[in-house]
């Protein structure tokens, strides 16, 4: 009975929020409709349970397991003013328990308990999402899919890796599970549209070289976006292999007048065609690290940091000598180097040791390039993963790899 008045009464709490509009909290609805009602039910199913324990206790003689219900005389002051004081405290705990309920659930939908729970195993995603595009956007919103069953699934998968950490026997690195994603549609189409996906994009590509002027040279891309993502608006379907989705053997493509055309790798047995994973391709099959990104290799992330300034090009020598610090994981090497001190010096020694830190985790065995980014074709197969010439039809011909398909060089 306790049970079933105390979960009624949340009930009737979250209910109110709910109906007024007081959260937006995905994972309320999960406390709404699942946990209090359980509880609910569980209370209503203990009653006649102990109901008929008590009766079996009295029908072999015993005496009763607990005492009377006492006569309550609400006439009686004494009895109205404690029924009056039971009555205040209990509003008062159903408040109380209520808001901490509510401020748990609010915790478990916040960035800090994804990347901080765990801190060890998600500290390199955890920080890469910091200082990435979808800095303002919670983890939930991207991992876990809308509604109840989401949120079930979600946890059921956290409470598997929440063993395994507290166990040690998580992998190092971590590999992206893409598959538990949610689908686009869930996600990223909740702020990006595909149909404004249109047109050309400038794309200025700067690389510095190991001189002592750090001399710069620019290499301009017009990206035919529109292009590249007709790859979603047509219907094609892969296999992959591995779990990361490197490994493409197959491809099928479904024209728009219903002709179906299927490339395959030389070698690829039916077998392993049947054990792959079969996909409709969509965004998250290119755009695999949105938010998580890793630099792919040290004298990429120097470039990106003296195009934006991070790191003088007054320094002599100033990138040969931030690449050699990062490989060797020692920023102080610059200082070594230069035998001088100075504020440009130490905005390079700064710049170079957040670089570190933001790539390179030992305890994950995180570091440059661990993790391949399919946006592209330079540092890991990307594009190339389909586009290589080497998927065929029966028919002999081969999925396209003209470069000019998708971006010109000016």
């Amino acid at each position: 009975m306790v049970l079933t008045t105390i979960s009624a009464s949340l009930f009737l709490v979250v209910f109110l929020a709910d109906l007024f509009g007081l959260h937006t909290n995905p994972y309320i609805g999960v406390v709404f409709f699942l946990l209090l009602p359980g509880a609910f039910l569980l209370g209503l199913v203990l009653i006649p349970l102990g109901a008929w324990l008590e009766k079996r206790r009295r029908a072999a003689g015993k005496p009763p397991s607990a005492a009377q219900w006492p006569r309550i005389d609400l006439n009686d002051p004494t009895q109205r003013r404690t029924a009056v004081l039971v009555f205040l405290l209990t509003i008062a705990n159903v408040v109380i328990v209520s808001l901490a309920g509510y401020r748990g659930v609010q915790y478990m939908d916040s960035v800090s308990f994804c990347g901080q729970t765990c801190h060890t195993v998600m500290k390199p995603e955890f920080i890469a999402h910091q200082y990435g595009p979808h800095a303002n956007v919670k983890c939930v919103d991207c991992h876990v899919a809308p509604g109840a069953t989401g949120f079930v699934a979600a946890k059921t998968a956290g409470t598997r890796r929440l063993v395994a950490a507290l166990a040690g026997t998580y992998p190092t690195p971590v590999v992206p599970a893409a598959r538990q994603l949610p689908t686009v549609k869930e996600t990223c189409e909740q702020c990006h549209s595909p149909q404004l996906a249109r047109g050309d994009r400038i794309r200025d590509v700067v690389e510095f070289a190991d001189n002592e002027k750090n001399v710069p040279s620019t290499t301009r891309l017009k990206m035919h976006v529109g292009v590249i993502h007709q790859h979603n608006a047509r219907d094609l379907e892969f296999i992959a292999t591995d779990r990361e989705r490197q490994m493409i053997p197959y491809v099928r493509v479904t024209d728009p007048d219903g002709r179906v055309r299927e490339f395959v790798t030389a070698g690829t047995t039916s077998e392993q065609i049947a054990k792959g994973e079969r996909r409709r391709m969509d965004c998250m099959d290119c755009h695999n690290r949105p938010s998580h990104v890793v630099a792919p290799t040290p004298d990429r992330a120097v470039n990106e940091a003296m195009g934006r300034g991070a790191i003088p090009l007054t320094l002599p020598f100033i990138h040969r000598e931030a690449v050699k610090a990062l490989k060797a994981g020692n920023s102080a090497m610059l200082r070594d180097f230069y035998h001088s001190a100075g504020p440009d010096l130490d905005r390079a020694v700064g710049a170079v040791q957040e670089i570190h830190d933001r790539n390179v985790f030992p305890a994950m065995k995180v570091t440059f390039g661990s993790y391949p980014n399919n946006v592209g074709h330079v540092d890991s197969p990307g594009c190339f993963r389909c586009h290589d010439g080497e998927h065929k039809s029966k028919d002999g011909a081969a999925i396209g790899q003209d470069c000019e398909t998708c971006h010109a060089i000016e």
